[in-house]
């Protein structure tokens, strides 16, 4: 063993507390190290930041890290402080005075690590600094963004190469945990590096479960999904910043401890939040796609993706910050076309290429989310890696779908390839085969071949299946040059001439399974509640209003008891999410109906539905609590409608969903305006002696001479507000 190699076994067990390197670590610190240009394309969680972080120690100087994301730069420069390690960053999050500390500390040859926003990178003043700074070498992390083939393509990425050279002759190393065969090439050839040492790794993360469901419902999933997940760390990603703070409140009103992170948040709020999930004082963290997250912690046990992801790299990407430790990680996505077709509109002003391309990875997006082939396969061959059998360990391959006998459509499918030259995409060959004399088929005069419409039987659907499917078993081969066009290998022209008996999987389809499970819920639904509970709380809300002197619906109405008799609430809490009860009615009547519900339930060895019962964030919470201080400083109802657009009718439903929920409202201020007291009390008489509070059976009774439904839904909330909350 060299010295060399001594001395970096030492450093690190002394600063990282390692014993061995992993994979390819060491030989792409040896790399670096010996001055030569470095591509590492290596997975999340497989150890990727110590490749540059153990070299620049073992370096005189400072090492420059470029990253796109603020919160990665902060996760690693406080990890390293930790370690003793003098490592800093230059980003838009610093202030001045700040800004130049760091420098004066790099010019002092005191910063071993200098972390570098690439927007930061393109100013003159950095350049000039850094020119002036003893540099070792430049890691360029997440390289993927130089590529506009990639997912997550900037700009300003593509200028890196430029002001290297501005600063002077350095060794390079370049390192993205996604990168498909193309996107490695470009990479390479925007960074000059095409004579680099390439150290690719492999993509499979073994203790991974993938799953993807359709979006149905999907609140109630979630909810249920990280319920049973309590206590553990936890990602769910979302599409926009408005869904991320929706879920993240979801969450929190659920008991979960959930925090948002996204891009819109003031920065200081933004590292507490960062902060607080690394050191477990929160659990889940709420983040958008697009931002991304970049943190670097062990033991995230689920991630979620609540909207369907932009691409594959993406979704790779993300999923890979689920058990980096190497322990239990499963990756949960919710998918709907409807997502795609979202994210399609997002893309319509970018330049035509981009858009091009953004709408083949949102295909691939798709066609991962839709088949029934097992995942680990699919997302391995993404990314150039063969990998033979099937996992066994996603839902594909515990759940496998329908097989079918398909040699007739492989060839069919092959020789469509075959015929239109080996230079088009899945899209137009699924376009050929179904007979869709569209443009594009036209103007190549695809409409005059042999195979066109020789399956218009079928749909586009399914001939892209088919073709995917061909493709992951390399009938046909992706074109590195030309992005999503696909070709014949030998393997493929060999079965086109002596085709052989083969097997396909049948997509899912996700609108049929969300339709069953309707079904299914319905004829649930039809089978109603528990009718000996219902029996049993009826009897006694009837036992406990007489007692009281009251109506029985003043304390609970039918359909919260038939509600009761359905999800069997044991706790104050889930009694308080029964419609029409509140923690007002739990607080005053609750306490006899839950013992009589966790007896019952104990004595019939129920499992209870309280890990399925939702609670919700109201849209309208602001407006509830609008209404109830307006009320409260007796503000004038119609004062009150106007200052919120709302009619009057509009505005007492409102305020019946505060009455119901438990909350005492006192409107005797503007009921004393429009009945005089004798009125009042016939209305307080009726409610009394009545068997039911509908607004209807009580016009009847009182007459629409005498009063209108407004004059009796105001006193019903008085009534209610005085007797029942």
């Amino acid at each position: 063993m060299s010295l060399t190699e001594v001395n970096l076994k030492n450093k690190l067990k002394e600063v990282f507390g390692y014993n061995q390197f992993r994979g390819n670590q060491e030989l792409i610190i040896n790399n670096i190290i010996n001055g030569k240009n470095t591509f590492v394309i290596m997975p999340t969680g497989a150890g990727k930041s110590l490749c540059y972080q153990l070299p620049a120690l073992s370096l005189p100087g400072t090492a420059i890290v470029i990253s796109p994301l603020i919160a990665l730069m902060k996760n690693q420069v406080d990890q390293l402080n930790a370690f003793g390690v003098n490592a800093q960053f230059l980003n838009s999050t610093l202030s001045k005075s700040e800004i130049n500390k760091v420098k004066k500390e790099t010019l002092a040859g005191e910063v071993k690590l200098l972390y570098v926003a690439p927007e930061s990178l393109t100013k003159e003043e950095t350049i000039e600094f850094l020119r002036s700074s003893n540099i070792s070498f430049v890691a360029i992390d997440e390289a993927h963004c130089i590529s506009e083939w990639g997912h997550d393509f900037r700009p300003e990425y593509r200028r890196i190469r430029g002001i290297i050279d501005q600063i002077g002759n350095l060794p390079i190393i370049a390192l993205t945990a996604t990168a498909t065969p193309k996107v490695q090439l470009d990479i390479q050839r925007n960074l000059q590096m095409d004579e680099a040492s390439v150290f690719k790794s492999s993509f499979n993360r073994t203790n991974l479960y993938y799953e993807v469901r359709p979006k149905h419902k999907t609140k109630k999933q979630l909810i249920q999904y990280v319920k049973k997940n309590k206590g553990k760390s936890g990602v769910v990603y979302c599409l926009s910043r408005k869904k991320v703070e929706e879920i993240a409140e979801l969450l929190r009103v659920n008991d979960v401890k959930a925090l948002p992170y996204h891009a819109g948040l003031d920065s200081h709020i933004r590292m507490a939040n960062q902060d607080a999930f690394l050191n477990e004082d929160c659990d889940v963290i709420v983040a958008t796609i697009a931002f991304g997250m970049g943190i670097d912690k062990p033991d995230v046990r689920f991630v979620i993706h609540y909207d369907t992801p932009k691409s594959i790299e993406g979704y790779y990407q993300e999923t890979g910050r689920a058990g980096r430790d190497g322990l239990e990680g499963n990756c949960l996505m919710f998918y709907s076309y409807d997502d795609i077709v979202k994210l399609e509109k997002f893309n319509k002003d970018k330049p035509v290429t981009e858009r091009d391309n953004s709408k083949l990875l949102l295909q691939e997006m798709a066609s991962y989310a839709d088949s029934a082939v097992c995942r680990r396969k699919q997302l391995l061959h993404y990314f150039g890696e063969a990998y033979e059998k099937d996992c066994g360990f996603c839902d594909n391959c515990l759940h496998p779908k329908e097989r079918f006998q398909a040699q007739n459509e492989v060839v069919n499918a092959l020789k469509a390839v075959e015929q239109t030259g080996e230079r088009f995409t899945i899209e137009h060959i699924t376009a050929v085969l179904t007979g869709l004399r569209n443009q594009h088929v036209s103007s190549y005069e695809h409409d005059t071949l042999e195979v066109f419409g020789i399956g218009k039987e079928q749909d586009v659907q399914f001939w892209s299946s088919v073709l995917r499917q061909v493709l992951l078993s390399e009938y046909l081969e992706k074109d590195i040059e030309n992005f999503g066009v696909v070709k014949l290998t030998d393997k493929g022209r060999n079965f086109i001439v002596n085709p052989q008996p083969i097997e396909l999987t049948k997509d899912h389809n996700f609108e049929q399974e969300v339709k069953e499970d309707e079904e299914n819920e319905q004829s649930q639904a039809a089978a109603g509640h528990d009718e000996v509970l219902f029996d049993l709380l009826k009897n006694l809300r009837k036992k406990l209003a007489k007692e009281k002197n009251l109506p029985p619906y003043v304390l609970f109405q039918d359909p919260s008891l038939k509600e009761m008799a359905t999800v069997y609430p044991t706790t104050k809490e889930d009694l308080a999410h029964i419609a029409g009860v509140g923690m007002g009615k739990v607080q005053k009547f609750g306490k006899p109906f839950l013992d009589m519900i966790t007896k019952y339930v104990d004595e019939n060895d129920i499992v209870t539905a309280a890990d399925v019962v939702v609670k919700t964030t109201v849209n309208k919470s602001k407006i509830k609590i609008y209404i109830i201080q307006q009320i409260d400083k007796k503000v004038d109802l119609e004062e009150i409608a106007s200052s919120k657009g709302l009619t009057m009718q509009e505005l007492i439903e409102e305020v019946e969903h505060i009455c119901y929920s438990g909350t005492k409202l006192n409107l005797n201020y503007y009921i004393n305006n429009v009945l005089d007291d004798e009125r009042q009390e016939e209305i307080y008489d009726y409610f009394m002696q009545a068997s039911t509070d509908n607004i209807a059976v009580a016009l009847k009774e009182l007459g629409t001479d005498d009063y209108t439904e407004e004059d009796l839904r105001l006193m019903r909330i008085k009534f209610l507000s005085e007797y029942a909350n």
